[in-house]
């Protein structure tokens, strides 16, 4: 069996020592940079709980008009720096600020993976241009927080909703020996 390690390599320092309270300051501390870029980029800042940044990852650069960023990624670096919550900032090359259909699944994505992690999204702001302006999700009221409950008693968690893989209706009507989902049990373990 393969032994692995898994280590946070600082970089160049290039956060302030001023908390971040709003998307202006997202924007101050990161917005020049990612804007003088040719391609979207997206960042990942990493916040500690009175609000200062202890650092960012830059977790993707795209092309021109499109950025590709999946939840492993940016959640990484907030883990490995021990972030109590994030911010997600990208660049619009074009200077139009909108956010896509895509900037919006990631950001709904993000806000339920850190909810259930315990690492919240704070906001997601997109800059472009010239970097005079922003678009912030938080501003617009656009990150609703659902506040999952999660079971409490082993007894009540729904096994079904578990299962890996569901047979299809064609399958189990041409194959005698298929087992259906519902008959399964849940194996039960031993405690010693």
């Amino acid at each position: 069996m393969d032994v692995v390690s898994v280590r946070l390599i600082k970089n160049a320092p290039m956060l302030s020592d001023k908390p971040i309270t709003s998307p202006e300051d997202a924007v101050k501390l990161l917005g020049d940079y990612m804007c003088a870029l040719d391609r979207e980029v997206i960042c990942v800042i990493n916040l500690r709980t009175d609000g200062m940044p202890m650092n960012c990852n830059f977790v993707s650069m795209g092309t021109v008009n499109e950025c590709i960023a999946h939840p492993r990624e940016i959640f990484k670096s907030a883990i490995l720096s021990n972030a109590t919550s994030m911010i997600l900032l990208h660049s619009h090359p074009s200077g139009k600020l909108d956010p896509s259909r895509q900037d919006t699944m990631i950001t709904d994505r993000m806000l339920k993976l850190g909810e259930l992690m315990g690492i919240p999204l704070v906001d997601h702001v997109i800059v472009g241009g010239d970097n005079k302006s922003y678009f912030s999700f938080k501003e617009k009221d656009m990150l609703e927080f659902t506040n999952n409950r999660f079971e409490t008693d082993y007894k009540k968690i729904e096994y079904q909703r578990f299962a890996v893989a569901e047979p299809r209706e064609e399958n189990l009507e041409n194959n005698e020996e298929s087992i259906k989902l519902e008959q399964v049990i849940p194996h039960k373990h031993r405690h010693r």
